[in-house]
């Protein structure tokens, strides 16, 4: 195997790639768009979710609920007619209307939801204040929009904890109380759950639809004829395309990584040795599947496609990228153990959040590199037709 033959073919991919704009724009500026838009399109953090509140009973402690509500960055109290009329009162204000101090509005009280005004209806009865003053329970109603499951579990879930800490503030403090810390992502922010995710995902994907149309070019074009008859091998041929495309991969993670480090707000957290190292065998280890795909299908329009299986949709869905890998049902969790981005995001996330190291990402970075070997092994068995070594 000659170190010269495989830098040749390197750099002939390299030459290429840099006289074709739109090739090096699909490598350099699409991740950039990508990381941008989905980065800020993505959020975990809810907030101004409507809802009405009916309140019928008008006393102080009914008061007080309603504001613990208002003050919440989840809701935002929509003001809805009473009784669905038009004089312009704030269903939170409106002490009459739908079923006579009922718990159950009937069509008044569904009317925001019907009209998609609301996400919630809170339903405060009448005698509410009297209740709480003699120290009985006034239980209050919560009609919830279920068209949306998310949503509707979200609205639940909030509301939920504003009633429980209105209760505790009306009984005095309870005997246990639970202080929650947040660690590795104290603010919750959205941006540096999702951003690791997306890094990996344009890693996963440009380079690798790269590799495959050029290789799968060569075949549909038969210039990989020109490739048979000369001295190269199949190992010399094959490293020089994945070389060519592990340099791209690393221009993309220096362009994208200074969008996590500023627009992100990321740094590294520990040790980084396992972050590089692991970087390394999966630039090797998507390139290798790239090259080995277009050879195996020498059709650009049908190599494409098995990539964004492969390199898009696998590591989109089953990757722990949106949700937890373990909310996957067990019926399709097991195609999440041969989907290679799954490892390098969580690899990636402990060395930008967590900082685990080396003890927590070793197993993974073996893992990676066992699939950049079966993919050049698969991809030299479909080359091996290449003459032997000279």
């Amino acid at each position: 195997m000659s170190l010269r033959r495989i830098w040749a073919q390197t750099r002939k991919e390299l030459t290429q790639l840099l006289r074709d704009r739109l090739a090096l724009a699909l490598a350099l500026v699409l991740p950039l768009l990508q990381l941008v838009l989905i980065g800020s399109a993505l959020s975990l953090t809810v907030s101004g979710l409507p809802i009405v509140i009916q309140d019928f009973d008008q006393s102080a402690a009914s008061h007080a609920l309603a504001d613990a509500f208002r003050a919440s960055i989840t809701f935002h109290v929509a003001p809805w007619p009473a009784g669905g009329g038009g004089d312009g009162k704030s269903g939170a204000e409106s002490s009459s209307g739908g079923r006579d101090g009922g718990r159950d509005g009937g069509a008044a009280a569904e009317a925001p939801l019907r009209a998609n005004a609301a996400r919630g209806v809170l339903i405060i009865p009448r005698h509410f204040g009297r209740d709480l003053a003699r120290g009985g329970a006034s239980p209050v109603q919560l009609l919830v929009d279920g068209s949306d499951a998310n949503t509707a579990g979200l609205v639940a879930a909030y509301s939920g904890a504003i009633v429980q800490a209105f209760n505790a503030g009306a009984a005095g403090a309870p005997p246990v109380r639970a202080e929650i810390r947040l660690w590795y992502n104290p603010g919750l922010s959205s941006k540096r759950f999702y951003g690791p995710g997306i890094f990996v995902l344009a890693i996963s994907m440009f380079p690798l639809l790269l590799a495959t149309l050029a290789t799968a070019k060569e075949g549909e074009q038969k210039t990989i004829l020109q490739v048979y008859v000369s001295s190269i091998s199949a190992h010399e041929f094959l490293l020089g395309k994945i070389g060519a495309f592990v340099a791209v991969s690393f221009a993309e993670v220096l362009l994208l990584f200074c969008l996590l480090f500023t627009m992100f707000g990321l740094s590294f957290v520990g040790d980084p040795t396992p972050f590089l190292v692991a970087t390394v065998l999966y630039a090797f280890c998507v390139a290798a599947f790239g090259t080995m795909v277009g050879a195996a299908i020498p059709n650009q329009a049908a190599a494409m496609q098995v990539v964004l299986l492969g390199g898009f949709l696998l590591v989109f869905m089953l990757s722990g990228l949106l949700f937890p890998i373990a909310n996957i049902p067990p019926g399709l969790r097991w195609l999440s153990y041969f989907v290679w981005g799954r490892y390098y995001i969580e690899i990636v996330r402990d060395a930008l959040l967590a900082g685990g190291g080396w003890p927590a990402s070793w197993f993974k970075v073996l893992i990676i590199a066992g699939f950049g070997v079966i993919f050049y092994g698969m991809g030299w068995r479909t080359m091996r037709r290449m003459q032997l070594e000279v």
